[in-house]
């Protein structure tokens, strides 16, 4: 038996109808993920479909000092993008 990730489901099938599953899914433009030695595959979704919910997102307000201690809020920025550069020393 091979195993099919799809959507958050996981099915059981057998090695043939995987690879075709897999086979479609990548034809249709969607990432593939496969593991022969575990018999499971995974089957991501389109580029599009991601784009479509990443765009309904909206990242929670947060205030952060720069290096001169002034206060900048995510707020202020809203409707523009955003890079925010952060690193840690342990």
């Amino acid at each position: 038996m091979f195993t099919i990730i799809d959507n958050g489901r996981a099915s059981p099938v057998d090695e043939r109808a995987g690879t075709d599953l897999a086979k479609r899914a990548e034809a249709a433009g969607r990432p593939v993920a496969i593991d022969p030695v575990e018999r499971v595959a995974y089957l991501g979704v389109t580029a599009s479909d991601r784009a479509r919910a990443l765009s309904s997102l909206e990242a929670p307000d947060f205030t952060l000092p720069d290096l001169d201690g002034r206060l900048h809020s995510l707020s202020q920025h809203r409707g523009r993008k955003v890079l925010l550069v952060a690193y840690a020393s342990w």
